[in-house]
């Protein structure tokens, strides 16, 4: 197995009326630095309505023009809020990402969580799930069928021809996020690998690895190659100057988590409603090089992740910041990583 993957993600996050156009700039400077430091791929996330003073730009057309300045680096939808979008607008637009990334993208999927992105979309709670199945699974028709025959509430197709394919065939890797046994087993019928959240311990990360293994083995599908983990992280020379630079803007970000909702959508032990302290004692990556490496060692050793997808960027923090823990990151800590070998999975599960 070849060693471990870094990505970058990429919020886009800013103070509501700070100059976005200058905002974009930052973003392609961290995306430049990651392309020319030997990072393996780039990502960003999906919101709409943001709240707690905050405003971000949309992820699709977004990382289309980060793709510009990428190189080779691998794009990351991370993730498409499946359930807010319909299957036909889904299929060619992650197409077309995947032509514009070259063939080199990886397909993020997420139910979401807050009630007024959903209620701006007209889609009801009890409609949720349906939607978000519905949304995958007619979207993997189209790619992979000449002709698509479909009816439902929020889409009619009558023998449907999808001209525009994926490069990758049959489609893009879809990683799922799934905090809850429900989603884990449709994680196992529809995705393509697990995708950990930064929001839960290594401990919940383990149980649900299993849980996902055993709905994989239900399905007689294969353990996936890729077990992908998204993780908040500052690198600094010291821990303590780590916790100087990186510590207030990554607990201001999951204190406006808590009152996005996220809080509720979590297992009741996983919530993050709690005091920073308690929040990085088992969570967060925050320290010296030689610190991050300690903190991340054991999802490489114990849960076998494959590709980590790093947060150092944070609403409020000057992008100076975020630039200096990339470069010592890039200087110190993936060499490390892709040196490394992760356990496999069928020694895990």
């Amino acid at each position: 197995m070849s060693g471990v993957k870094a990505g970058i993600m990429l919020s886009a996050q800013y103070f509501e009326g700070a100059d976005m156009v200058s905002a974009l700039e930052e973003q392609i400077e961290m995306v430049r630095l990651a392309r020319d430091r030997g990072w393996d791929s780039y990502f960003c996330g999906q919101h709409y309505l943001n709240e707690g003073g905050n405003q971000g730009l949309q992820m699709v057309p977004y990382l289309a023009r980060l793709a510009a300045d990428a190189g080779d680096m691998t794009l990351g939808v991370g993730l498409l809020l499946a359930p807010l979008h319909n299957p036909v607008y889904t299929a060619e637009t992650i197409a077309t990402l995947d032509v514009i990334s070259r063939g080199k993208m990886v397909f993020g999927v997420g139910l979401g969580y807050r009630t007024a992105e959903f209620e701006a979309f007209g889609v009801r709670k009890g409609q949720r799930v349906q939607r978000f199945e519905e949304c995958l699974t007619i979207a993997k028709r189209l790619w992979t069928e000449d002709k698509v025959s479909y009816e439902s509430d929020t889409c009619i197709l009558k023998d449907a021809h999808l001209s525009l394919k994926c490069v990758q065939k049959p489609h893009p890797p879809i990683w799922f996020a799934a905090k809850h046994a429900n989603a884990i087993r449709r994680a196992a019928q529809l995705g393509d690998c697990l995708y950990h959240s930064p929001k839960a311990t290594l401990a919940t990360h383990k149980e649900r690895l299993k849980l996902y293994a055993e709905e994989l083995r239900k399905a007689g599908k294969p353990l996936p190659r890729e077990n992908p983990c998204r993780i908040e992280i500052y690198c600094a020379k010291s821990r303590a100057a780590a916790m100087e630079l990186g510590a207030p803007y990554i607990s201001e970000k999951y204190k406006a988590y808590a009152q996005w909702e996220s809080d509720k959508a979590m297992p009741e032990r996983e919530r993050i409603n709690k005091s920073f302290e308690e929040l990085v004692e088992d969570r967060f990556v925050i320290g010296s090089p030689e610190d991050c490496w300690n903190q991340l060692k054991p999802y490489v050793e114990e849960l076998g992740v494959t590709h980590f997808v790093f947060r150092t960027h944070f609403l409020g923090m000057p992008v100076s910041n975020a630039l200096a823990s990339m470069r010592l990151m890039s200087e110190e800590l993936l060499p490390a990583l892709h040196a490394a070998r992760p356990t496999p999975l069928e020694r895990i599960t």
